[in-house]
């Protein structure tokens, strides 16, 4: 997957947390406000960091997934694509 490719995915898992009422959980998580978030939404760090906060809990992945008709392992692939994404995982 291409950078290009892993942001488009990080966006529309944005507008999933929206959708799916968890947009003031990731707020609360980050202490973005919704400003911050419009503002950062082109900023691959950021996109990184909303793939880190669905890729927390298995059911948000498969849900997120889901919505955007990907296979499960493709949150990965496109955590992997973005800045910090080559990180080893430990779990």
């Amino acid at each position: 997957m291409t950078q290009d490719q892993a942001e488009i995915v990080a966006l529309r898992a944005l507008g999933w947390l929206a959708e799916a009422e968890l947009l003031d959980a990731f707020q609360s998580s980050t202490g973005a406000d919704r400003d911050s978030i419009r503002a950062a939404a082109q900023d691959p760090d950021f996109l990184g960091a909303v793939l880190d906060f669905v890729l927390m809990r298995d059911d948000w992945v498969e849900q997120a997934c889901t919505a955007q008709s990907l296979p499960y392992e493709g949150l990965l692939a496109a955590r992997a694509a973005l800045p910090g994404g080559n990180l080893p995982h430990w779990t």
